[in-house]
């Protein structure tokens, strides 16, 4: 099918909630289940285990807006030489343009995609292959600003509206199911990866490597992992080849 991929990538995610790495359950800024004072030893320590990406998410932006650039660029130098997909607090071609500058390979937007009839035009003309666009999904509908507030987007109107812009990747995580160790959402990757044709990161929920086995299956180019990394449920080892290998 159209976006399958040729080498399936397990990405580590690494999310920033003021100056420590967390894991939240479901989004849930009060519900912090792991915390790790350093998170820049951790992203370089994913770096080192093999991984070519570190999803890296600024959690305290993503609620708030405005991104942290020092923050990115000091995450870039301790993931070198993995590159960064930078997410969290993007509200503008500017926002995003300043993150490239700082060193990530990739900025992913949420809120900006689906808060403003133009300005998903406009990042695709600014970042064209290092714009991802996240499909938050809650309850079936997306969620912007943090997660926190729900969207009049349907999942099949939120990847005609960014694949008709030209968007050419996708990251879709089930917010009901992230940080929760439940398994993925499999229908909702399936349908996001038959919508829209291209390439599909996965998210939400992430337990073993039988699920990235799955979620490969569904014709996704790969998984971005948390909780299930860092207690060593899939092992680091998966970092640095193929799910099924």
């Amino acid at each position: 099918m159209p976006g399958q991929p040729e080498t399936f990538q397990v990405i580590p995610a690494v999310d920033i909630l003021g100056t420590e790495a967390v894991r939240l359950l479901r989004g849930d800024y009060d519900e912090v289940t792991l915390r790790e004072a350093d998170p820049f030893a951790l992203i370089e320590r994913v770096a080192r285990a093999g991984a070519e990406i570190v999803h890296v998410v600024d959690l305290s932006a993503a609620r708030a807006g405005g991104v942290r650039l020092e923050l990115v660029a000091r995450a870039v130098a301790a993931a070198a030489p993995a590159r960064v997909q930078a997410a969290g607090g993007v509200r503008s071609t500017s926002d995003a343009a300043a993150l490239v500058v700082a060193g990530a390979d990739r900025v992913v937007v949420g809120t900006a995609a689906f808060s403003n009839s133009s300005l998903l035009d406009e990042l695709v003309r600014e970042l064209g292959a290092k714009l991802v666009v996240a499909i938050d999904v809650r309850a079936g509908t997306v969620a912007v600003d943090g997660w926190t507030q729900a969207t009049s987007f349907s999942v099949p109107d939120a990847v005609e509206r960014a694949t008709q812009a030209g968007a050419s990747r996708f990251l879709c995580t089930a917010i009901e199911r992230d940080g929760t160790l439940g398994g993925p959402s499999l229908d909702l990757l399936a349908e996001v990866c038959a919508l829209s044709g291209l390439p599909v990161l996965a998210a939400g929920g992430i337990r073993s490597p039988d699920d990235l086995r799955a979620i490969e299956a569904v014709g996704c180019e790969g998984a971005i992992v948390g909780r299930a990394l860092l207690e060593g449920r899939v092992p680091l080892a998966a970092l640095e080849s193929r799910s099924d290998e």
